[in-house]
Formats: structure tokens, C-alpha cells, sequence
């Protein structure tokens, strides 16, 4: 990437804009001015196809945060003067054309976006999982891949997520003479879980050449699913979202109205449900204000039954509220054996170990493997691909420069936030915070049952604010709401995270899979926070815990281990006693190796530039010349393709 052009965007500062009632425009011109630098554009620009199964412009809200960094990956790349195309498979499905076709959806960011419709290779790949032996070759798929990337003048290929095609797609790209670069951001080439995580429960470390992996998920019907998706998007084509959703209830209502009438039930009566279907009973709503701790009989009896300070409340789960899964809890060197199976991991035994086989040559084929940890790194080569094609690319992302950029601007960046006793003793509580969604693998079960195991004591002085999206927030919200220092909430966003830095004081990561380079842990640095995490996947990479490091001896956060609610309770109270010293945001800076998100596609650009050097003159270096001519155009679909 060149150096700054010299062009700059300027800014009139709030202080600068003058008394109430002077204007816009007289403050404007009569007010210094900040000039901000622009985004430098390169000499140099590429042509540059990414890969993955969301839908690029859905970002965070379609395949979580590897959407989020691909999406963003993509537009800092537009803006550098790159011609950025991307091509997405295995979610899109229409009724005509029936085989597998390539469609035009969207320009979004600058960038045209494409995809294969109809893709013999469903995304995501959970779908597919009792089908492992579908994802190793799929030829159709990978003959779509080559045509769209002639058709684009592709100079260079950067999949990150080969769900929704083939394994062997990267083999044949790298065959037309085109470098690929492939960021992983979970286990899915080794793992149609994804996640290495046996029955959404624990952690798989030995697949046992592929035999454990049978029964891990649930059976789809992948025909069925196909099914399902060609008819339901052909509707909302033709008809609109709306009419569609109302024309798929009529369809889904048709089959048990006909049994119904086949019953002799030709009307079916609806009784509305009640609206308060919880009912819940008050033991103390006699009591008024008065607090039944101050009877010494009542108090002794709930601080013997552990219940002090508990609210009192009927929890009877309404139909429909399920409790979470159940966990295992993993060693504290679960990192450590993991790695040391690498004999295990080359066993085959069967399809699904055939499948992994396939999957670490698909890495070894590409021009580069650059996962966001460095454990994840070392897990893809304990599984066969080879070390001199892994490098550790760490993620940035614009949102956590904003809110890296907010915590420097605090006026208390360099106070620390609470203090168990002595002068500085905390007249408020420890505010900690789980930022995340409900899915298994995320941990908030781990968290939900480490709270009651707090001392009362300790807990009072805590108060635990949740975040957790995706649904299935009730119950928690429902079961926790016994302690009044816990506070459920649903779903947030990029825009929250930026102002909720100053809602807690640390943060929490109870994930029970080996996470790669989780988006949570990083925002939680950038916003200056000490985490507490589980020992599980690359978090080892980023957390520097107290006296490991002369230079920062506070660290940037504590291990426990992963699935450990007894563990993360302790970790909770050595803070709350003060055994553990909560630095300040700047400490925590400090102590933390981060990337910029200029830093992280200057990187990534000098990554393509690198590969495309190696392949000399191959096809991908040569085709400069001819892809300006040999344009998508976002109002075009390529001839012969349906809509």
C-alpha cells in the first residue's frame, strides 16, 4: 500500500463550533480546523476475489464474526483502489434453473458480489455433517468457481470459509496459476462441526481416525433442507418477503388442517394463551418495605441455606423454556493435548476421516494458511498441513479501533477501576460483564452456574451485566433473576460495544471449544479491560495473566479452566477480595499486543503481493492486464445464468 496521498478530510471540533445560535457554517469558517489523514490508496491495484458461504453485506448478523472481518477485510481493500469481487455458495437456492448456476446478488461496498446457486455442497456445513464424503470433491461446484473467476480476471484468491463448496476447490484454483490465501477461522477443514467440540459438549481431542465424529450432530435431511430453501427464496423473489412468509404459514397449515377434516374436525377453535402464564409468586409480599432479615430466626435459617440476599420467586419454566446443554469441563492443559496427539490425528478410518485427510491437503495445497491465533495455527499443523505454509495474521477490525480510540480519551485511561479495600476501597460494586450469544459453545451456562456458587458475600459486591444474543435468553434471564446482581440482556451490537466499555470493569470469556481468535476477547482489550477466560484455543496468545511478564506484572487477565464453573467462581472472588489487582485501561493497552485495522489489510495486501511473487509468472501475476476488460458488472448476470 502507498504512503498517505495528501489529500485529508477535515474536522470541526464540538469546542470549536462556538456559543448556541452561531451557525453551522459561521463556526465552520471562523474555527481552526483537524485535519484527518485519508485512507492511502495503493499504485498498485489488484483484483482481488474472496470467498465464503454468508452474504458479505449481512456481516456480523450471517456467520458471526468470520463474516464481520471477511466484509470488512473487503472494504478496506475497495477503498485502497483494490477491484474486490467476492462469491458465496451453499446457502442460495432457487426451484429454476435447477442445477448449480452463478447469479449476481448485490454491489455492497464497493464490491460485487456473487454466488452459486444451488450448490450440491450445503453451507453451513452442520447441515451436511452425516455427509462427510459429499464435501471432499465436489466437481460441479469447483467448475463454477474456475468459470466466475475467468470471468472476473481474478488475480488472486483469499477463501475464508470453504463451507458451501468443495475441498478440492483450492487444488483446482491454485492449478490455473492464481495464488490462495486461506484465513481459517475455526477448525471447519479438519472438523464438519467446525468447532471440535464432540456433541456441542467437549472438546474433541482424539476423533478416533473419524469413528467419534459418527453421531457427534444431528442428522439433517439434506434434500429436505435444499428443498425447503429453493421454495421458500423463489417465493420471495416472485412475491416479496411478506407475501411469501404468508403463502409458506398457508402451506405448513395445510397438511394438519386436512388431517383435521379427515377427523371430522372442520373447524379448529383458538383459545388465546394466558398473557401472565408465569404467575409468580412473592413469599415476602407481606413484608412491604421491611426487609425478613431483620427477624434473626428468618435470617439465620436462609444464611445457613445459603439463600442470603437471594430474591424469592416462583421459577417454574414456561412450555418451550428448555435448559441449556450440559458441558463437560476440560484439563487446564487441554491446549497442550491436543497438540500431542498428532498421531491420532493422521489415523483414517473411515469417510470422516478421509474427510479430514482432504481437508489438511486443501491447506497444504493453498499459498499461504494465515489463521487469526497462532494455537490455531499449531492445531492445523498437528493435523497434517505443513508448517512453512501457516503464518498467524492478527484480525483488526474498524470497530475495535473505535473502541480502542474511546478508552484512550477516557479521563480515567489511567485510573484503575476498583479496588477491593485500603485507601481506595470500592464504594460501588465490580461490575463484570459476559459479552456473547447463547449457542453452547460460547460458555454462558459456565458463567449461570459459577454465580451461585459465589460466597454471598462476594457476590453482593459483584454485579454481573450479560449480553447474549441469537435467542434463548429467557430462561437465563429467568433463573438468574433470584440474584439481584445479575442483569440479562438480549442481543447488541458494534455500536453498543463502543459505549459499553464504560458499563463494566472486566470482562468474561467462559467458552467450552478451542476458540480461534475470538472477537469478544479482542474487544474486551481494546476497551482496556482485564478478562477472565478459559484456557481453551488461542486466547493463550493474547492473555499475559499477573507476574508472567517483569514488564507488566498486572497482566491483561486470568486463566481458568475451560467448563470449570467452581474454577471461574474462584477467579471472581480473587478479584473481589483484592488477591488479584484489576490494572487500568492504559495497563492493560500495555500488556496486550493488538493490531489496527490499516494495520491489518496493509498486511494482508503485502500477503497477496508476496504470493503473487512466488507464483512468478503464473497466471495469476499476468492477468493485470486483461481484467479491467473482463468485467461483472453489478447490473449484469453472466450469460446463460438465472436470476
Amino acid at each position: 500500500m502507498s504512503e498517505l496521498n495528501g489529500h485529508a478530510r477535515s474536522v470541526t471540533t464540538e469546542a470549536q463550533r462556538g456559543p448556541p445560535g452561531t451557525s453551522l457554517l459561521a463556526s465552520a469558517c471562523s474555527a481552526p480546523t483537524v485535519f484527518l489523514p485519508a485512507w492511502p490508496k495503493t499504485d498498485r491495484p489488484l483484483t482481488i476475489a474472496l470467498m465464503g458461504w454468508a452474504r458479505l453485506s449481512s456481516q456480523v448478523r450471517e456467520g458471526s464474526g468470520y463474516n464481520l472481518n471477511c466484509s470488512d477485510l473487503a472494504r478496506g481493500l475497495a477503498l485502497s483502489g483494490h477491484r474486490v469481487v467476492y462469491l458465496a455458495s451453499g446457502m442460495s437456492y432457487r426451484l429454476w434453473p435447477r442445477g448449480p448456476h452463478l447469479a449476481f446478488l448485490e454491489r455492497w461496498g464497493g464490491i460485487d458480489c456473487h454466488e452459486v446457486r444451488n450448490s450440491p455442497a450445503i453451507a453451513p456445513s452442520a447441515v451436511n455433517f452425516a455427509h462427510a464424503e459429499r464435501e471432499i470433491e465436489v466437481p460441479k461446484s469447483t467448475r463454477l468457481v474456475l468459470r466466475w473467476l475467468d470471468a472476473t480476471g481474478a488475480q488472486v484468491v483469499h477463501m475464508h470459509s470453504a463451507e458451501g463448496f468443495g475441498l478440492d476447490v483450492v487444488g483446482a484454483i491454485r492449478a490455473t496459476g492464481r495464488p490462495v490465501v486461506v484465513t481459517t477461522h475455526n477448525y471447519h477443514h479438519v472438523c464438519p462441526q467446525v468447532d471440535l467440540l464432540h456433541r456441542e459438549r467437549e472438546v474433541c481431542t482424539d476423533y478416533d481416525g473419524g469413528r467419534r465424529c459418527v453421531g457427534c450432530l444431528d442428522s439433517w435431511d439434506v434434500a429436505r433442507t435444499r428443498r425447503a430453501r429453493a421454495i421458500g427464496q423463489s417465493l420471495e423473489y416472485l412475491l416479496g418477503l411478506y407475501p411469501a412468509d404468508v403463502v409458506r404459514k398457508a402451506m405448513y397449515g395445510a397438511r394438519p388442517a386436512l388431517r383435521a377434516f379427515l377427523r371430522g374436525k372442520v373447524l379448529r377453535r383458538y383459545v388465546p394463551g394466558k398473557l401472565n402464564a408465569e404467575q409468580i409468586v412473592d413469599p415476602e409480599l407481606a413484608c412491604g418495605f421491611e426487609l425478613p432479615e431483620g427477624c434473626v430466626g428468618i435470617a439465620k435459617a436462609r444464611a445457613a441455606a445459603g439463600e442470603a440476599g437471594l430474591i424469592r420467586h416462583d421459577l417454574t419454566p414456561e412450555a418451550g423454556e428448555q435448559a441449556p446443554r450440559d458441558y463437560a469441563r476440560s484439563a487446564i492443559d487441554t491446549n497442550e493435548r491436543m497438540l500431542a496427539n498428532r498421531e491420532r490425528h493422521l489415523v483414517v478410518l473411515n469417510d470422516y476421516g478421509r474427510r479430514r485427510v482432504a481437508g489438511a491437503a486443501s491447506l497444504g495445497a493453498a499459498s499461504l494458511v494465515t489463521p487469526p491465533s497462532d494455537y490455531l495455527r499449531r492445531v492445523l499443523v498437528s493435523m497434517g498441513v505443513p508448517a512453512e505454509r501457516t503464518r498467524w495474521v492478527r484480525l483488526g477490525q474498524p470497530h475495535f479501533d473505535q473502541i480502542n480510540r474511546a478508552t484512550r480519551r477516557s479521563p480515567f485511561y489511567d485510573k484503575r477501576p476498583w479496588e477491593a479495600g485500603g485507601a481506595g476501597a470500592a464504594t460501588r460494586p465490580l461490575r463484570i460483564a459476559f459479552m456473547g450469544t447463547t449457542r453452547p459453545n460460547k460458555g454462558l451456562e459456565v458463567l449461570a452456574r459459577a454465580i451461585p456458587l459465589l460466597e454471598p458475600e462476594v457476590r453482593k459486591r459483584c454485579h454481573f451485566l450479560i449480553r447474549a444474543g441469537l435467542g434463548g435468553d429467557r430462561w437465563f434471564r429467568k433463573r438468574l433473576s433470584i440474584y439481584p446482581e445479575v442483569s440479562v440482556y438480549g442481543e447488541y451490537d458494534n455500536f453498543l460495544l463502543i459505549s459499553a466499555r464504560g458499563e463494566y470493569d472486566v470482562g468474561i470469556l467462559s467458552h467450552i471449544w478451542l476458540e480461534n481468535s475470538p472477537l469478544v476477547l479482542l474487544e474486551n482489550l481494546h476497551a482496556g479491560k482485564f478478562v477472565l477466560c478459559s484456557r481453551l484455543g488461542g486466547p493463550v496468545d493474547f492473555i499475559r495473566q499477573p507476574g508472567e511478564d517483569g514488564a507488566h506484572p498486572l497482566g491483561n487477565g486470568l486463566f481458568f479452566a475451560g467448563g470449570d464453573e467452581a474454577g471461574l467462581a474462584a477467579a471472581i472472588t480473587r478479584l473481589v477480595t483484592g488477591e488479584v489487582e484489576i490494572p487500568s485501561a492504559r495497563e492493560v493497552h500495555e500488556a496486550s499486543t493488538l493490531r489496527s485495522y490499516p494495520d491489518h489489510v496493509r498486511e494482508v495486501e503485502s500477503i497477496y503481493r508476496e504470493v503473487l511473487g512466488q507464483e512468478g509468472g503464473g497466471l495469476g501475476a499476468s492477468l493485470g492486464a486483461r481484467s479491467e476488460s473482463v468485467v461483472v458488472r453489478a447490473h449484469e448476470v453472466p450469460a446463460g445464468q438465472g436470476a
